[in-house]
This record gives C-alpha cells, structure tokens and sequence, in this order.
C-alpha cells in the first residue's frame, strides 16, 4: 500500500475501495502511518468528502480496531444521547440523570471539546473528583447499579477513533460529515446501547451550520444506525445563540444543576425535556411523547433527577455535595463585566467566535496538549432580540487573570452586537425531527 498515492486519491476526488481502507487505518493504529499523513488524508476528506462504501468501511474499521461492550446483563432498553456539539451545550449533564432517574438505563461515552464547542467530559471533570476514565467492567456494573454512567472514551472501544478525535480537532478537519458521522456512531455502537437520539446543530455556532448540512448529518447517522439494528431518532436544534447562559465548564456544570434542581435557563429546560421525552419513548418506559414530557418535568420539579445526578458523582469518584452547594466547584478570581454601550437590542451573536474567545480563555484546547481551566468562561444573559438600555449587563467574564479578560472582553463586544434595529428572528429550539 503506498500511502502517498491513497492520499492523492482522495484528494483528487476518486473513490477508495473499501478494501484500501481498513489496511490503512490499521497501518495508522500500528505507527505504520504518520500522524501528518493522517492529517492529510483527513483534510482530503474534508473537501472531497465520503461515497457510502467508503463511510461503511471506515465506521467498520474504527469500531473493529476495539470492543463491542455486551450490556445484556443490563436490565432494560438502553437508551443514549449524542450532541454533535455547541456553544454552552451542557444538556446531557441534566438529561442522562433525568431519564436515569425514570427508569431507562443510559450508558453515556461523551467525548472533550472539540474546535470551538465544549465537551462533557471536560465539564464533569470540573467536579471535583469526579472519574470520567471508567473501566469496561466498572461502566457496565455502575449501570447495573446506578442506571447511568458518564464516561470518556475507554481504551477499548474504538480507540483509532479516539486518536483521530484528537487530530481532528487541531487540524481544522471538525467540520465533515463523513467524519463526524463515523465517529459518534462508532462510539455509540460500541458502547452497548438499543436506540439513540441525536441532538445535531445548526446556526453559525454549530459545526455544520445550514440546515441542509445537518439533516444531510443527521439521516447519515440514522442510516448508520439502521444498517447496525439500532432505533435513532435525530433532532435539529438551534444553535444560533449559546444554549443558557454559562459557557465555560465549572459555569456549565453549576448551571445544569440549578436546572436538575427544578430552575435553570428556560431555553435548557425545553430542550432536555424534549430530548427526554424522545428516550422515555425509545425505553418503553412512556407511551408517548406527551406523557413522557410530563414525566420528565416532574422528575426535575421533586429532585429524583438530582439525587440520581448525587448517585452518579459519588459512584464515580466525585463529591456529590456539589449537588446542593455549587460553590463548591472551581471559581476564577478575576471578573469583568461587558455591558451595552447604548441603547439597542441585541444582535445576531457570533456563537462560534464566543466559543473561541473561551478557548482562548482557558475553558478549551489550543492544541493536543493543552490542559482546561475549568473555571474561566463567560455568563451571558442577552439573548439575539433582546431590548437592552445603556450600562445593562451583556455578558460577564470569569477569567484567571486581569489580562486574560481584557482580552475576551474585546472579543465579546465584537460577537455580541447592540444595534438600533431588532434584528431577524432566531432559529426556533427545535428546528426539525427526523427518524428512518
């Protein structure tokens, strides 16, 4: 195999052989192939994109290069949710509590952030203690027991996926479906689950911001999911504003607990209501979608989502007093408040450019080997539309150095305009439900 000319094919537009492709991802998993002909391949694939029997053979060779987990001793439907990621997207840290805590087993593999969208595992890190590197054999007896568990990728499952997650992310190659669509359901086939529902973004925060971009994604992952027996169930969800208010991981986490608590932001209510609502159903557990809604809301409303949250934290290594005391959770020391210069309303956001301006701050990865502060990041109450007058509060910053937030400051202001007209109106929450 001559890497070189599989890589100049693609580029070139031509169609591998699925046969070409398993023996060279395997050459990658052995070293054989460096990590900068990788990069290449995988930018080749950005813009010449996958046929189908390229797509089947490599959501193959990601998911024979580990285990399957058998969780038949699991009683129950097992149910997941995967977000193909946001600015301020923290919905599976109250919704996999939430469905927990009415009956449905969830076995949750999140992955970190990614480009400018945050990750779960980063945010349940900012718990103190809080053990996201469980075990094939701990992930399966804490769902015996629990009903949920919040876990990283392992080592064992699809692991020349998790190399190339890493790549990905740091050679500005996020942003193809052919890729995106073979990592998250490698690893959602591999983990064990029965069905699924998929939480894809569009708006200019989201990796693939036009609608026709996601639902092109979104009917990928459920032909991926057909095609292994498994039920899927995709939503289009807007992500032209930050979902709540917090961005940042620590903010997040406080955030979704206030949420689990019966409060928290309305626009993150509904959404994990309506993600809810679609896994009551997929577990058998609710009849439908309105009865399952209902069932949810009254879980948030009398704490048996958050004392399942409680159950979660302490089974994996974390202080389940967090729960009822956030102050508990990491804080940065220095804040700045950005505020409106005039009177206004507030404009079309840039939410990709938000997210980056966290990165920069330390909430996200500049390259592989960055390490998180989990608590640096933003809380942002204006929303696109919103009447503001002169002084009033857009965005305020929590930072780890007076520097630092100097410098998010200017970007904010230039992401979240005042201007003297209204602007559009914004995607509606849920944009579109899609099945097979």
């Amino acid at each position: 195999m001559s890497v070189a000319r599989l890589i100049q094919k693609k580029r070139d537009g031509g169609t591998l052989d699925p046969q070409e492709i398993a023996p060279f991802f395997n050459a990658y998993a052995r070293g054989d192939v460096a990590e900068y002909q990788m990069a290449a391949f995988l930018m080749a694939v950005y813009y010449r994109g996958m046929e189908p029997g390229e797509l089947n053979a490599l959501v193959e060779a990601l998911l024979r290069s580990g285990i399957t987990v058998d969780l038949s001793s699991v009683p129950g439907i097992k149910v997941d949710k995967h977000s193909t990621g946001g600015v301020g997207d923290k919905v599976s840290l109250v919704l996999a509590p939430l469905v927990a805590s009415l009956g449905v087993p969830v076995p949750m593999m999140s992955g970190r952030g990614l480009g400018h969208s945050g990750g779960t595992v980063d945010k349940l890190e900012a718990i103190p203690g809080f053990r996201t590197d469980l075990t094939v054999a701990e992930y399966r007896a804490q769902l015996e027991r629990v009903g949920c568990a919040l876990i990283s990728q392992t080592a064992e499952v699809a692991p020349l996926d998790r190399r190339l997650y890493a790549l990905r992310d740091v050679t500005a190659t996020v942003e193809s479906i052919p890729l995106i669509a073979s990592s998250i359901m490698s690893k959602k086939l591999a983990e064990g689950l029965d069905a699924l529902v998929l939480d894809v973004k569009l708006g200019n925060g989201a990796f693939l911001p036009e609608e026709h971009r996601a639902t092109e994604l979104a009917r990928t992952m459920i032909g991926i999911g057909r095609a292994h027996g498994k039920q899927v169930v995709a939503l289009l969800t807007a992500m032209d504003r930050p979902l709540g208010c917090a961005v940042g991981n620590a903010l997040e986490v406080v955030e979704c607990l206030a949420t689990l608590r019966g409060g928290g932001p309305s626009d993150l209510r509904e959404l994990t209501l309506v993600q809810a609502a679609e896994m009551l159903v997929l577990g058998g557990v609710a009849a439908d979608a309105a009865a399952a809604h209902a069932a949810a809301a009254a879980a948030l409303a009398d704490g048996r989502a958050a004392a399942c949250f409680q159950r979660i934290i302490a089974a994996q290594g974390g202080d389940p007093a967090v729960v009822d005391d956030p102050g508990l959770l990491p804080q940065a020391p220095v804040e700045r408040v950005l505020v409106a210069e005039h009177d206004g309303w507030v404009g079309d956001m840039d939410v990709r450019a938000i997210g980056f301006a966290a990165v920069a701050l330390g909430a996200g990865r500049r390259t592989l080997d960055s390490s998180i502060d989990p608590a640096v990041g933003f809380h942002i109450p204006a929303k696109p539309g919103a009447a503001v007058t002169t002084g009033e509060p857009l965005a305020r910053i929590h930072a780890r150095t007076e520097a630092a937030a100097a410098e998010a400051l200017v970007e904010l202001e230039r992401a979240i305009p005042v201007v003297a007209e209204p602007p559009g109106a914004s995607l509606p929450l849920v944009v579109r439900r899609l099945t097979e």
